[in-house]
């Protein structure tokens, strides 16, 4: 049986209408006006005015990430063990779970690549003053604290990691107790994700006020040179989300036996589509249609695109480690081999339970704890939150290239090439729809 695809909840709904200009229009009046104000006799007085301002719209958004990640984590691994029982849905969520990993990892290394071959540009170094110090990490203790043994601590700790850990093995465990108890406490958590997208969304309402005061600080630090500073970020995260891409892509076109022209041919409607909505759901009947020149049944192609849907975005999950890694180079922070290992993991198990959120909620949700697993400061989300729009492009492009990829390898049979759908006569020179 499909998966069925979640309606978006009022609150998000109410989030969705909030217009991306309204909050780019704030980042970009409170940058100027912070680059007007440096040095004058103004910037005191309204510095000491923004600041709080900012921070308490910071801790309003912040206050929301220990329980609503909890509970999509819970419901969302509930949700996938309930689809296990079919062979295709087996398959599908195995290459899911490999993928998620896999792009996470892609994203760092990227990251890392393309801030070896282009630095940050001089003036974001003068971010670390409007943002604050790094928190500083005591050595070799992560491994001690992967396992929580206070739950409840680690929530007031904001530990994401543990939480992330028990989240996942709750959600498990949901699916191994008589099905009324496991569906009542799923619907539990469920109403807590929706309360907290409910004030989500009125804190997102003021977005622009309070995106102004954080900007208006790292306008008087900077100055022109924030431009730069997001300009660069920007790219790096579009690079990130292409090479997302491109590895569905070759994965989808070699691994499924396909051949690369004949994937991109059957992919390019749903990106185009993807691309210009920014939405994998709007993209989904162009996926469907897909399924034919990609030799892959319609039943089959009923089981897994509903499901990667729901619960699969790996350009987006790529893109976050990406994020992640962009501020801890940002803020001096030191990404250890373990470190790179737990932010990677934590980002492809909180994507799964994030997925189907629009961009302006899921942002902070999904990064922030993987900023947190990493021992990075979050203070600048709020900022690249306001230029999400532009990445948002590239990572549904990403998102929907990897639906696409998945549908063949899980949704063939096994070990079969692709084969031409239509019928024709003599000889065929390649392994084309």
């Amino acid at each position: 049986m499909a998966a069925p695809v979640p309606d978006k909840p009022p609150a998000t709904r109410s989030a969705l209408r909030q217009p991306p200009v309204r909050i780019l229009g704030g980042l970009i009046i409170g940058l100027v006006a912070g680059a007007l104000a440096a040095g004058s006799p103004a910037e005191a007085p309204l510095a000491a005015t923004a600041t709080p301002i900012g921070k308490l719209w910071l801790d309003a958004l912040t206050m929301t990430v220990v329980p609503l990640v909890t509970a999509l984590l819970v419901t969302g691994v509930f949700d996938a063990g309930n689809q296990g029982g079919n062979a295709i849905a087996r398959r599908a969520l195995g290459w899911f779970v490999g993928l998620l990993v896999a792009a996470s990892l892609l994203g760092g290394i990227v990251t890392l690549g393309f801030l070896d071959l282009w630095p940050l540009p001089e003036a974001a170094a003068r971010l670390i003053d409007a943002a604050g110090p790094a928190p500083v990490l005591p050595s070799g203790s992560w491994v001690e604290s992967i396992i929580p043994t206070n739950i409840v601590r680690a929530a007031a700790d904001t530990a994401m990691v543990p939480l992330v850990i028990f989240a996942v093995l709750f959600g498990f465990a949901l699916t191994r107790i008589d099905r009324d108890s496991a569906e009542a406490t799923a619907r539990l958590f469920r109403g807590i994700a929706a309360a907290m997208l409910v004030i989500i969304g009125w804190v997102l309402w003021v977005a622009p006020l309070g995106v102004l005061a954080l900007a208006f600080i790292v306008g008087t630090k900077l100055g022109a040179g924030a431009a730069g500073v997001l300009a660069h970020y920007v790219a790096v995260i579009v690079g990130v989300c292409l090479a997302t891409a491109a590895m569905a892509h070759l994965l989808g076109a070699l691994a499924g036996r396909v051949g690369i022209m004949g994937f991109a041919r059957a992919a390019v409607p749903a990106q185009a589509i993807a691309m210009s909505t920014q939405s994998s759901l709007a993209s989904l009947p162009a996926m469907v249609a897909a399924a034919q020149p990609l030799a892959v049944s319609a039943a089959n192609a009923g089981i897994v695109l509903p499901l990667a849907v729901a619960m699969f975005r790996a350009a987006s999950a790529a893109a976050n480690m990406g994020v992640a890694i962009y501020l801890a180079d940002l803020h001096g922070v030191a990404v250890t081999p373990a470190t790179f290992v737990i932010g990677a993991l934590v980002a492809a198990a909180v994507s799964l339970g994030a997925v189907g959120l629009p961009a302006q909620v899921s942002f902070f949700a999904v990064i922030a704890p993987v900023c947190v697993a990493m021992g990075v400061p979050t203070v600048l989300l709020p900022l690249l939150l306001a230029i999400e729009t532009i990445p948002d492009i590239f990572r549904t492009l990403g998102n929907v290239t990897a639906d696409l990829a998945v549908m063949r390898l899980a949704g063939r049979t096994t070990g079969a090439p692709m084969e031409d759908p239509l019928p024709h006569s003599g000889p065929r020179a390649e392994p084309v729809p």
